[in-house]
C-alpha cells in the first residue's frame, strides 16, 4: 500500500478564533500527548492556561492573554518537524532562530506533501486532489464563508493582536495560497494541453477513416458505370 501525508490549511486569524470558540465550548486536549523525540513536554516546557477540568466561558482576551496557548501557530507547529528545535524545551535556542528553523521546516513539509488543500478555496481544492490521485467524488465541494468565526465580530485591533500572535502561520498561509495556487493553474494548463492534444488524435482519426472510405465510393462508382456501359453494348 501507498500512503500519502496530506492536510487542509485555513486563513490563521478564522482558525484560531474557530479554536477559541472550540475551546470556549468545554473542548480540550488532554488526550494529546504531544510526543516529540519519544516524550512527552514537561509541566515546565508545557504549562497549562488553565486549571480545572477545562477553559469553557474563556473570553477572547484570556484566549491572547495566555504565552503557553498551542493555538497560536498552531499550523506551523503541526506541519514543523519538532525535534530541529528541541521539542518543546524552548531554551534550547533563543527564539528568532526557532522561529526561523520551525517555519522553513513548515514549508518544506508542505512543499513535499502530495497534496494540500486550503478551506478557502473549496472547489479548487476538489479538482486538485481529484487530479491528484485520480478519483472523483460523488459530489461537488461546498463553500460555506458563513461559520462560527466570521460571526465574531472583531475589531482592527483585535484582528492585529491575533495576527501578531500568529506570525509565523500567516507567512506559512501566504506560502502556501501561492504555491497552492501555482499548482491549480499548471493541472488546469495541463489538462487543457491533454485536451488539446486528444482533439487533434481525434480529428487525425477522423480524416484517416474518411480517406479510407473514399476509395471504396469511387471503385463503386467505377464497377456501377462499367455495368451500365457493358450492358448498353449488349441491347
Amino acid at each position: 500500500r501507498n500512503f500519502y501525508y496530506i492536510t487542509m490549511l485555513r486563513d490563521p486569524v478564522s482558525r484560531y478564533l474557530s479554536e477559541w470558540k472550540h475551546v470556549q465550548r468545554g473542548a480540550t486536549w488532554k488526550t494529546s500527548l504531544h510526543m516529540c523525540d519519544g516524550r512527552s513536554p514537561t509541566p515546565d516546557e508545557l504549562p497549562t492556561c488553565y486549571e480545572g477540568d477545562d477553559w469553557s466561558g474563556v473570553s477572547l482576551q484570556e484566549f491572547m492573554d495566555c504565552s503557553y496557548n498551542l493555538a497560536s501557530n498552531r499550523q506551523v507547529r503541526m506541519l514543523a518537524d519538532l525535534s530541529l528545535v528541541g521539542c518543546y524545551n524552548l531554551t534550547f535556542m533563543n527564539e528568532s532562530e526557532r522561529n526561523m528553523i520551525l517555519l522553513q521546516s513548515a514549508k518544506n513539509n508542505l512543499k513535499n506533501m502530495a497534496f494540500f488543500g486550503l478551506t478557502e478555496f473549496q472547489r479548487k481544492t476538489q479538482y486538485l486532489f481529484e487530479r491528484t490521485f485520480n478519483l472523483k467524488f460523488i459530489s461537488p465541494f461546498t463553500q460555506f464563508n458563513v461559520t462560527r468565526a466570521s460571526n465574531v465580530d472583531i475589531g482592527e485591533d483585535v484582528r492585529q493582536r491575533i495576527e501578531e500572535l500568529n506570525f509565523l502561520d500567516m507567512q506559512l498561509y501566504d506560502y502556501a495560497k501561492d504555491l497552492f495556487l501555482q499548482r491549480f493553474q499548471y493541472s488546469k494548463q495541463e489538462e487543457h494541453q491533454k485536451n488539446r492534444l486528444k482533439r487533434r488524435e481525434e480529428r487525425r482519426l477522423l480524416r484517416e477513416q474518411r480517406a479510407h472510405q473514399w476509395p471504396r465510393e469511387e471503385a463503386a462508382e467505377v464497377a456501377v458505370t462499367e455495368d451500365y456501359n457493358s450492358q448498353v453494348a449488349r441491347w
